[in-house]
């Protein structure tokens, strides 16, 4: 039913695109952190993967997707280097105990 008012359409179609983008982004399921598995690099690099995964099986608008998934993607970058020179300095550590 079209509104002869236009400022109450504009509050109806503001209204109905929150009511659209909220049911779009309501997980399916909720997921909890384990605190204690993500110590490393490493552990944090399965939880983002993880992430991703749920984004991609998500609906909703493909560029918001994206740029989630463009960020979650570049904090998996510098988790991989973090893990990198995580084990090269544990490598260097072992490296250092053996010849002392």
């Amino acid at each position: 039913m079209p509104y002869s008012d236009k400022e109450k359409q504009r509050q109806y179609q503001r209204e109905w695109q929150r009511n659209k983008r909220a049911a779009e982004v309501k997980p399916s399921h909720s997921r909890t952190l384990n605190l204690d598995e993500i110590k490393t690099a490493r552990g944090l690099l399965e939880e983002l993967a993880e992430t991703i995964k749920e984004v991609n099986e998500a609906k909703g608008d493909i560029f918001m997707k994206a740029r989630l998934k463009g960020y979650l993607i570049a904090i998996g970058l510098k988790c991989v280097e973090t893990a990198d020179l995580e084990s090269r300095i544990a490598r260097l550590e072992e490296g250092y105990t053996i010849n002392h």
